[in-house]
């Protein structure tokens, strides 16, 4: 019997990494970065409109880590935070647990743009989920937050 369950559950791990791979390659598309910041009404850098949006959910955080949840080299995405520090977005802050790592944090003028973000977001999403019934919205995100919580505190390192 656990036969056929892992074969059937091979199948659907298959079909999942299919729709995420197609999930992500959207997501990563510039054209789509570029849509929300017209969306959102600012005015910002289609390469830095990620790097804001990662500072404000996840900060305070460092370079080093922003640079791996990005697939950036490190310096590029240094070079990237000094530009949103040098228009008012982030702020630098010498890190809590270690006084060698300075952190990126969102100002109040950054979080603002991030707001105008989410906003635009919202209207985005409101469209894509149009024709979807409510439970099936609810029981997505319901999954899509286990899923991304268990993936997260898989230390297996496994390949993608």
């Amino acid at each position: 019997m656990e036969k056929v369950q892992n074969t059937h559950i091979s199948a659907q791990l298959r079909e999942l990494h299919s729709a995420l791979i197609e999930i992500v390659g959207v997501m990563n598309r510039p054209q789509r970065d570029e849509a929300m910041v017209r969306e959102a009404g600012i005015s910002l850098d289609r390469a830095l409109f990620p790097l804001l949006v990662l500072v404000e959910r996840l900060g305070p955080i460092g370079v080093v880590e922003l640079a791996d949840r990005v697939g950036r080299d490190y310096t590029t995405v240094s070079r990237q935070v000094a530009k949103l520090e040098s228009l008012g977005l982030v702020d630098r802050q010498e890190s809590t647990q270690d006084r060698r790592i300075r952190e990126a944090v969102i100002t109040g003028q950054g979080k603002a743009m991030t707001d105008r973000v989410d906003a635009a977001r919202e209207r985005i999403g409101l469209a894509i989920f149009a024709n979807w019934n409510e439970r099936d919205i609810e029981d997505l995100v319901r999954l899509m937050r286990k899923f991304a919580d268990d993936i997260k505190d898989d230390a297996s390192g496994a390949p993608r």
